[in-house]
């Protein structure tokens, strides 16, 4: 990890693949976020893109170091599952939440990012992607709580604002 940076790992959906070819210019993390919703022929309201960062280096406490590590398998679960969805899976070196890995993050450009833990690669790939299209789909750029998987309400580490968000030292 050159100046302590996470390398980004090729874990892309087929979708966010051609948006690469079509936007050539735009920095890898871009693909796949947008900044406003975009209209379609019939005037209805789609979705903004949304991605789901897998952590692809997260083990589980015991586990053992020979063996690939669980968060590439979260991540190729999470991948199967957003297939033809338009939701975009990435990986990604560490997201530093090693207590409570398997750890994934929730992104998605002017609404709030969402970090989650103690994932199981075996079920909560689903999860992730259920809970990118409650994101995606949410006006006020808030992922709603009661609509949330169970895997996502008793893992959630972080919300974070976007970058636009401000609020007062009062």
């Amino acid at each position: 990890m050159p100046g302590g940076v996470p390398r980004q790992v090729d874990l892309v959906s087929p979708r966010a693949m051609r948006q690469a070819r079509l936007h050539p210019k735009l920095p890898p993390i871009c693909i796949g976020l947008g900044s406003r919703r975009v209209t379609s022929q019939d005037d209805s309201e789609t979705p903004l893109p949304t991605l789901i960062l897998v952590c692809v280096t997260c083990r589980r406490p015991g586990d053992d170091a020979d063996l690939p590590c669980a968060g590439k398998a979260l991540a190729h679960a999470t991948l199967a599952a957003a297939e033809d969805t338009g939701i975009s899976v990435r990986g990604a070196r560490c997201l530093a939440n090693c207590k409570r890995g398997l750890s994934a993050a929730i992104l998605r450009a002017g609404a709030w990012s969402y970090v989650f833990g103690d994932l199981d690669a075996a079920s909560d790939g689903p999860a992730l992607v259920a809970g990118a299209h409650l994101l995606a789909a949410s006006a006020d750029g808030l992922m709603p709580w009661r609509e949330r998987p169970e895997a996502l309400k008793r893992g959630l580490i972080a919300r974070l604002p976007p970058l636009q968000y401000h609020e007062g030292l009062a």
